[in-house]
């Protein structure tokens, strides 16, 4: 295999259609296991398992048993399909093979996952002979089925929307939670900004009643490389974390090909197109290659562009091409992941359904249509090629994004070591009084053991709620008194309590609080849910709900707004050189005015939108420019405004690499003079109603910011500004004023202000 890739890397290079589109082409080279020893013994039944498996122990397996078997909580960070699920699956089994009233709950963030964890794990009792009984309890539990689970099963698969519907009936689970031993959390990465906050203190109310019960149990993070495991874990779950991070698994060779259709600038065909001709050129040379796009229905495209080029040329490859994603039955999607397995299909196009720990077996390429939002996932859907120690290619195809292209022109700091940092907030006083309210309902609050729970904000919280008539000082402690199931009106995935509800056909299609509301559910917009294209019939605002009907459109709709924003409370200043950057309290007003009508990253039309004002109280950055840039800028006859506009949508764009985040998460202000500074001024806040420690955790990073951005414009290709640089999709002011070499020359100014020449 590694000799075809090569040849096929060089056919690529050499190929006049292809090889100005290659920018990048880095060889991760093969690596031999490291295998490790246990101080003690596994038992006989477990031995027996390795044995039928013909499995021998990573040094990282050992790692993480040795923890567990000391009784630390870890956090596992190796690669994709490096046996992390064996490393605790291992000392779980030991555990409740010795102690057979040991229980062990197992949290994961989709249905997939966790039905292929449920057949990983039967399969180990099964050949090991340690009954643990194991059961997936969720939504989808019959009723009449979840009596019999809590009483006998041991090992319970579940996730945490689940979970947060069982905490109020935890007298029924008194046994399973009285006897917990081990908590497992896989792709904890998954757990970040709001959501992550929110399972944050899920899991901290699940720890209170595990206490109430007697039991304490140890905690297993398994996720993706984060620049901040320890600081991630500790935050996630409030305990101290062993981290195992040195990989023993064996590698296979390995080319990862970053591909430019924008490498001149401009780009002649469509992206999608671009991605229809890389994928059909691997299939061709007979790679079984999967191709990961940002959408169903690009999936669905691209395998019909696809089969209906080869139906002319090669239609002996019609059959073996197919589209995957979320809407199939499961009978077909189980017909896809074995034909996959088995070689019969050579090319298949998905959504990122296919992106995580799901079985396919072993593939010669991926092709990557865009950069997935983090490194995380570009990793996990290029850790699809080659799994095990065969040779491999992996593609990542560039969009017209400010990190697509960055990464394009600066390919180092994508393999360098991870520089991405999850966020969790545990100070947001919106999401701390829900899980208050949540914890009153299921057992009464004492501040005096509780507090290490839920911050040292508690008290204030409890009494606001009180004012509500949302919870009560009892002599017992503080308990809910409200009307409704506190469950119901706690939304894991949002900070507010005004929750919009989006109908189809009057069916609830999901949740959204009133921001995400007015950006993504106005009426006219096209809202996108789990890869189908919705049609937005009427926002009401009065009722929280949003009326969508099904439609197939080939074209997608950007709001836009106008800010404005007032500085409450400076919190932190720090000077850099002559510099300074400031993190505080701010308010934001946002008003939303109109939406774009888009294909294919043009305008197409424009309406506009009547919204009464958002506003809120969020957390922020902001720092000044110096009068005599100013007037350097002025000298040079560039646009000032469009110079500082450009900074701000700039920075944005490149966030997101260093906190996991969407570029939507944050919002941003620039002026010449703002009335709070008396200064030109450039704010960059979190989009979210009290912050959830995106701008402070950027903040911390800002020198790192500030440079990147300077490079993602200096570099960019473009003569005036484009979206890999200082456009921005959701610009309320038509990205005007934009002027890209003032843009370029306040940066430069900036840097040299803060004692960095060399960039």
């Amino acid at each position: 295999m590694g000799i075809m890739v090569e040849r096929i890397i060089s056919a690529l290079k050499k190929n006049s259609r292809y090889k100005d589109r290659v920018e990048h082409i880095e060889i991760l080279l093969p690596k031999e296991p490291i295998y490790g020893e246990l101080k003690k013994d596994l038992s006989r039944n477990i031995k027996n398992y390795l044995l039928k498996k013909s499995i021998k122990l990573y040094k990282h397996q050992c790692d993480a048993i040795e923890s567990l078997r000391a009784g630390k909580s870890v956090i596992i960070t190796t690669p994709t399909a490096s046996g992390k699920t064996l490393a605790f699956n291992i000392p779980i089994f030991e555990r409740l093979a010795r102690d057979k009233s040991a229980t062990a709950l197992y949290l994961y963030p989709t249905k997939a996952l966790s039905n292929d964890q449920l057949k990983v794990i039967k399969e180990f009792e099964s050949l090991s002979g340690i009954g643990v009984n194991p059961n997936v309890y969720d939504g989808d539990t019959p009723p009449n089925k979840r009596p019999k689970i809590r009483e006998i099963s041991r090992i319970i698969i579940s996730n945490p929307y689940e979970l947060h519907q069982v905490l109020p009936w935890h007298y029924k689970w008194q046994k399973f939670f009285g006897n917990l031993k081990f908590v497992v959390i896989d792709e904890a990465h998954q757990y970040r900004g709001v959501f992550g906050s929110n399972v944050a203190f899920l899991i901290r109310r699940l720890r209170r009643i595990c206490s109430f019960y007697g039991s304490e149990p140890q905690f297993i993070l398994s996720t993706a490389t984060l620049a901040n495991p320890i600081e991630f874990g500790e935050n996630l779950i409030g305990h101290q974390f062993n981290l195992i991070s040195n990989d023993g698994s064996p590698k296979g060779k390995k080319y990862f090909i970053f591909y430019n259709p924008y490498f001149d600038g401009v780009g002649t065909l469509s992206i999608h197109q671009e991605t229809k001709d890389l994928f059909l050129f691997f299939v061709r040379n007979n790679l079984q290659t999967l191709c990961f796009t940002v959408s169903r229905k690009m999936a669905e495209l691209i395998a019909l562009w696809s089969k209906k080029e080869l139906k002319e040329s090669e239609s002996y490859l019609v059959d073996k091409i197919t589209a995957y994603r979320a809407g199939y039955l499961p009978v077909e999607r189980r017909g896809i992941e074995n034909n996959l397995k088995n070689g019969i299909l050579k090319g298949i196009t998905s959504t990122n359904a296919l992106e995580l720990g799901i079985d396919v077996g072993s593939l010669d390429s991926v092709v990557i249509s865009g950069y997935p939002g983090t490194i995380i996932s570009t990793w996990q859907q290029a850790g699809r090629s080659g799994r095990g120690v065969s040779g491999s290619l992996a593609t990542l195809v560039a969009f017209q994004n400010p990190l697509d292209q960055y990464f394009m022109r600066h390919p180092k700091i994508f393999f360098d070591k991870s520089h991405e940092h999850a966020i969790i907030d545990l100070s947001n006083p919106y999401i701390v009084s829900g899980h208050l309210m949540c914890a009153a309902s299921e057992l009464p609050i004492q501040l005096g053991e509780d507090g290490i729970y839920f911050g040292d904000d508690a008290e204030d919280i409890l009494k606001a709620l009180e004012k509500q008539g949302l919870v009560q000082d009892t002599p017992n402690g503080w308990v809910y008194s409200g009307k409704g199931r506190t469950t119901e009106a706690v939304s894991l995935a949002n900070i507010s309590s005004e929750i919009f509800k989006v109908i189809c056909d009057g069916e609830l299609l999901e949740t959204m609080d009133r921001t995400q509301a007015y950006r993504e559910a106005h009426k006219g917009a096209v809202l996108l849910h789990q890869g189908e294209t919705y049609m937005v019939e009427d926002l009401d605002l009065k009722n929280s709900l949003v009326q969508v009907k099904k439609r197939d459109v080939d074209y997608y709709t950007e709001a836009m707004k106008v800010v404005d924003i007032t500085i409450i409370e400076e919190i932190e200043k720090k000077e850099i050189g002559n510099f300074a950057f400031s993190f505080g309290d701010v308010e934001v007003n946002e008003q939303y005015v109109g939406y774009k009508i888009m294909k294919y990253d043009k305008v197409i039309g424009m309406e506009g939108l009547d919204l009464p004002p958002l506003n809120y109280k969020t957390m922020g950055l902001w720092f000044t420019i110096p009068e005599d840039i100013r007037k350097k800028i002025k000298d040079e006859n560039l646009d000032f405004a469009g110079g500082l506009h450009g900074i701000e949508h700039a920075m944005i764009g490149i966030m997101p690499f260093h906190v996991m985040c969407d570029r939507w998460d944050l919002g941003g202000v620039s002026t010449s003079n703002h009335p709070d500074t008396m200064e030109p001024t450039i704010f960059i806040y979190d989009g979210f109603e009290g912050g959830i420690g995106l701008t402070e955790k950027s903040f911390e990073l800002i020198v790192e910011i500030v440079k990147m951005t300077y490079e993602l414009v200096r570099d960019c290709k473009c003569e005036n500004g484009c979206p890999a640089c200082i456009y921005s999709p959701k610009c309320g002011n038509g990205n005007k004023p934009l002027d890209k070499k003032g843009t370029i020359l306040v940066l430069k100014k900036s840097l040299s202000k803060m004692g960095i020449e060399d960039v």
